[in-house]
């Protein structure tokens, strides 16, 4: 028997040392010398268990649990918390996070859960680095969290729904019971909300229960603020009147399809911000003056690592009058401080994270506004699932398993394709070009960055693997292109920020990173190395929403114009059934000749 005394994490043998560590933490006085006893009464064991025997990982985290769940009930988790952090069996980050889990029941402060760009991913990530909680989980610690904090709002930052094969093949539907689940109150309108026509917010709103939120999208017959979203709603709780104004990024129109966006202008976010603040502030709504405002947005932000400083268009926000709280999305980065005083938070991405927002109030007034971030990957073991929620995941993934589960092929080694990478074409990148290029017989393929979504692994390549890495139904558009508009469209796939190089192959191209705009690139070729005449035609190959603005390309100039309507995902996906086995090709395309940028 391990003396209290001498009780040392890193010499933990049996479930009887760990569990007498616990019960000694739930403040049981024999835990030590009736730990068995104790034990199963609790529940902790069953009559025929051996105490003695040596403990596993999974057991212990179990034995968490259930001390957790017991002392939620009587509200006294700080005490276990602490204990644990004392005894060093949770690190200083971890308990930071797990607090949100134990933090006492309050009665006036006022809580905001926060996520954004969740992207459809309902499934937990448990290979890997196991960083996305999935929507039983999710709904789990949003239902836990708001069983123990009445004074709870629940809001997403956009991009709720498009972006795995198990959203995409539902047209969102799993996505909406997850919001339903936890009770979310209100989203931003991301411009991935517009993948499959504007018509499913309306949809999505009413399955998930809950508004979509955008004060500067306007129709553009009407001019007035679109009819599926509302500019702003008031919620009340804690005795305080908290006026929500949502916020769609200024460039969706240049981010989602044309054609589903070309009915509605964009207004400038700063301006609407300061419009609906004041009009919220004066008291000219009808439920009356608010006491706090949270803008609700779709818009980026960055934060350094080093210094802590805060960037990106949310950070405007904070220099309008009367805006308490900014709560930012888009650029998939985790954020949390102070721009002018003003809170800031995003909270990553894919449910890898959960955003926090305590707002101490006292006497029904605001003392402070803080913000946190939980990190699924740090606590996710010790979140319990949602069963009913959990229930639904797995009948929708036998639903879902012929059409997912399809072998197409196998890749030899990884292609990969991460949204930081900047210097290269990516793996990815490279073939789903060249496949492009081949399957029209073209010289030169173009493809958005941000239109591949992820790394393809190592291994069986399956159909919901292809639903993942290209969730657009985007079509080719193959086309003959002057030269020098040629290289403009290379130049800007070079300049596109927070996100992927644009992709492309059948050229050769060296760039300089310190240049300015439109004159980084010193040197381009196609691949056999003949120089690019600017006057000259060729023939190059891209989707239908690059064809049409998306992400700013510009192909206006092109000449004889093939739509082909042939699906860009059903081609990559017959190039691996005819190969069986697809090999990266890893002589890069793009060389960054400065030294600036490195290299993927």
């Amino acid at each position: 028997m391990i003396d209290e005394k001498d009780y040392n994490p890193n010499v933990l043998a049996t479930k009887k040392d760990f569990l007498a560590m616990l019960l000694k933490a739930m403040s049981y006085k024999d835990a030590y010398k009736d730990t068995e006893n104790i034990a199963k009464t609790l529940g902790f064991l069953s009559q025929n268990d051996d105490i003695n025997s040596k403990i596993t990982k999974s057991e212990s985290i179990d034995y968490i649990f259930t001390a957790l769940n017991k002392e939620l009930q009587n509200g006294t988790s700080t005490t276990l918390g602490q204990y644990l952090v004392n005894k060093k069996f949770l690190s200083e980050d971890t308990a930071k996070n797990l607090g949100i889990l134990l933090d006492k029941k309050d009665d006036e402060d006022i809580h905001i859960l926060y996520f954004n760009d969740f992207h459809g991913n309902i499934s937990e990530e448990v290979t890997g680095k196991k960083r996305n909680m999935g929507m039983a989980k999710m709904v789990g610690y949003v239902n836990e969290f708001t069983k123990n904090h009445k004074n709870t709002i629940v809001l997403s930052g956009g991009d709720n729904y498009q972006g795995t094969a198990d959203s995409n093949l539902t047209f969102g539907k799993p996505v909406s019971s997850m919001m339903k689940g936890m009770k979310i109150t209100a989203s931003a309108v991301g411009n991935h909300e517009f993948d499959w026509g504007y018509e499913k917010i309306s949809s999505w709103s009413k399955d998930g229960n809950f508004s979509y939120l955008a004060s500067n999208i306007y129709d553009k017959k009407t001019n007035t603020p679109v009819k599926w979203a509302k500019p702003y709603m008031i919620v009340k709780k804690g005795g305080l009147n908290i006026g929500i104004i949502g916020l769609a990024h200024p460039d969706t129109p240049s981010l989602a399809k044309e054609e589903y966006t070309q009915g509605f202008e964009f207004k400038d976010p700063i301006e609407s911000a300061k419009y609906w603040t004041a009009y919220l502030k004066d008291g000219k709504a009808q439920e009356g003056k608010v006491d706090l405002v949270v803008a609700l947005t779709h818009l980026d932000s960055d934060q350094d690592s080093k210094t802590n400083e805060i960037t990106g268009i949310a950070t405007k926000l904070a220099q309008v009058k009367g805006i308490d709280l900014i709560l930012s999305a888009h650029s998939h980065r985790a954020v949390s401080g102070k721009v002018n005083e003003v809170p800031i938070l995003q909270a990553y991405c894919y449910g890898r994270a959960i955003g926090q927002v305590t707002i101490d109030v006292e006497n029904n007034k605001v003392k402070s506004i803080d913000t946190s971030i939980f990190n699924g990957d740090s606590i996710k073991d010790l979140i319990i699932a949602d069963s009913k929620t959990e229930k639904f995941y797995q009948e929708l993934q036998k639903e879902l398993a012929p059409i997912k589960n399809e072998i197409l092929g196998v890749a030899s080694d990884e292609f990969t394709h991460n949204r930081t990478d900047k210097g290269t074409v990516t793996l990815l990148g490279r073939w789903a070009c060249e496949t492009m290029a081949k399957r029209t017989n073209s010289q030169i393929a173009i493809q958005n960055g941000g239109g591949l979504r992820r790394t393809l692994a190592k291994g069986n390549i399956t159909m919901g693997d292809m639903y993942e890495i290209m969730p657009f139904d985007n079509y080719l558009v193959v086309m003959d292109l002057k030269g020098s508009d040629l290289v403009k469209a290379i130049e800007h796939g070079i300049n596109m920020p927070n996100t992927t190089d644009g992709a492309f192959s059948g050229l050769k191209v060296e760039y300089d990173d310190t240049k300015p705009y439109e004159n980084k690139i010193t040197k381009i070729t196609l691949e056999d190395g003949t120089p690019i005449e600017m006057d000259k035609t060729y023939k190059v190959v891209v989707n239908d929403f690059m064809f049409t603005g998306g992400d700013g390309y510009n192909f206006k100039n092109a000449v004889n114009v093939n739509e082909t309507y042939i699906p860009v995902r059903d081609v990559l996906v017959e190039d691996i059934k005819e190969q069986g086995t697809i090999t990266p090709k890893k002589i890069d395309y793009m060389t960054e000749i400065s030294g600036i940028r490195k290299a993927a």
